[in-house]
């Protein structure tokens, strides 16, 4: 009995830390063009300059996920995606910013991260 409550308890904990979680999920195959790779430098760029602290705290985290491998296919089929994408999700929101990040990354780096950091804000920010 006492082990059901505690892992009763663990399951409500990580629901709650998951949560308060921002997850910026960048999706990929295995061809990848300059832009695909782009997106994923700079949002790692981004995270590393301006939340570094969030990422240590798990307030932030970022998962790059290959739709070519067994778990990305799952998880692309979750998010119906078929290509190279750049969601932002906390709880059960979900932003899909993959058109935002072609538009800018390649050309106005500078813009894209300005756009992501205040989605990124805005998140952090909700409750």
């Amino acid at each position: 009995m006492k082990k059901m409550v505690l892992s009763a308890l663990l399951c409500l904990c990580a629901l709650l830390a998951n949560a308060q979680t921002v997850e910026l999920k960048y999706f990929h195959g295995k061809q990848r063009c300059a832009t695909c790779m782009a997106i994923e430098k700079c949002t790692k760029e981004l995270l590393d300059e301006l939340y570094q602290k969030e990422v240590k705290d798990g307030k932030v985290k970022m998962q790059v996920i290959d739709i070519t491998s067994e778990k990305g296919k799952t998880v692309a089929k979750e998010y119906k995606v078929t290509w190279s994408s750049l969601y932002i999700v906390k709880d059960k929101a979900r932003k899909d910013l993959t058109r935002m990040a072609f538009q800018y990354t390649r050309k106005e780096p500078e813009t894209f991260k300005k756009k992501l950091k205040e989605e990124i804000d805005a998140l952090l920010k909700k409750k």
